[in-house]
């Protein structure tokens, strides 16, 4: 425990690269956090920061010491998660890492529906690709991963799965509206939009077009579904996207379609947590709740 203010002093450098800097972050002297992490170092054993010319990293020692300081962090969590629920009062903070497509509608929905009842408890909510989603849980960073099509699931514990069919988002004077599903060569042949490798939906119709006689060429590749719905209400192209990122009622000149499952078979969008991890009371019970409202939907 009482290293725990210097491990926040370690973590400061580590986000700003400089001591410095850090120090004007945390509202201490430059000399003060400096002489704080060599005294530390002095009875850890080894240096933990590379000193370079124009700032400080963290060394191989430096990475593990904190991996080690996050797993501690969230056992400690953990245990005032548990006895907060002694006194019958709920409270923690939950990490989430998710996709973009559960920030506009589902997760707000969801956060405010569990504060109804806890509201002792916060939240913070990263958006994150799939890969970085992965590396949120194994170093503790988050507790909890929704995300859709994940990479490596090497350290990631499925806790529900839901399927989620690609759609295809286009203006209602779209030729394509007026089909109640639409093909993906159709789609191609028009000009679409497209989202870039990182991201789930890419890589499914990447997958797909490989299958195929259709290329992808798209008018425009982002890393923001936002701006590509968006994009569709200028221009008569057509954008992707999963359901669950979507409101139909707020589509207005806006229609979606699923893209047929002959050419694209559904893929899963994965509530997760880092395999072996015992989370706290609070970020459990939450997972509870997703997993029961997710498996409605399946």
């Amino acid at each position: 425990m009482k290293h725990l203010q210097t491990f926040r002093y370690i973590e400061g450098v580590m986000k700003a690269g400089s001591i410095r800097k850090a120090a004007d972050d945390m509202n201490i002297t430059a000399s003060a956090l400096n002489r704080r992490i060599q005294r530390f170092e002095e009875e850890f054993g080894s240096e933990i920061f590379e000193r370079l010319p124009r700032g400080v990293k963290l060394n191989p020692a430096g990475e593990l010491l904190m991996q080690h300081f996050r797993a501690q962090a969230s056992d400690l969590r953990r245990v005032q998660s548990h006895v907060a629920d002694l006194s019958g009062e709920r409270r923690g903070h939950i990490t989430l890492a998710c996709s973009q497509a559960l920030i506009p509608y589902f997760l707000p929905a969801q956060i405010a529906a569990y504060r109804r009842d806890h509201p002792g408890v916060t939240f913070s909510v990263v958006v994150r690709d799939r890969e970085a989603a992965e590396r949120e849980l194994a170093t503790f960073r988050s507790d909890l991963a929704l995300v859709f099509e994940p990479v490596h699931l090497v350290d990631f514990e499925v806790l529900m799965a839901v399927p989620q069919v690609i759609h295809a988002i286009m203006r209602r004077d779209n030729p394509l509206a007026a089909e109640r599903e639409v093909r993906l060569r159709d789609c191609l042949d028009q000009p679409h939009l497209v989202p870039t490798a990182q991201y789930g939906v890419r890589a499914m119709l990447d997958m797909a077009v490989a299958r195929g006689s259709r290329t992808i060429r798209p008018i425009a590749e982002s890393d923001s579904f936002d701006f590509m719905r968006h994009y569709v209400r200028h221009e008569n192209a057509i954008a992707f996207q999963i359901p669950i990122g979507l409101n139909v009622d707020e589509v207005d000149e806006l229609v979606i379609r699923p893209l047929s499952t002959r050419d694209l078979p559904a893929g899963n969008l994965l509530l997760g947590q880092m395999r072996g991890r015992t989370l706290p009371v609070a970020s459990a019970r939450f997972a509870q709740g997703l997993a029961r409202v997710l498996g409605d939907m399946t």
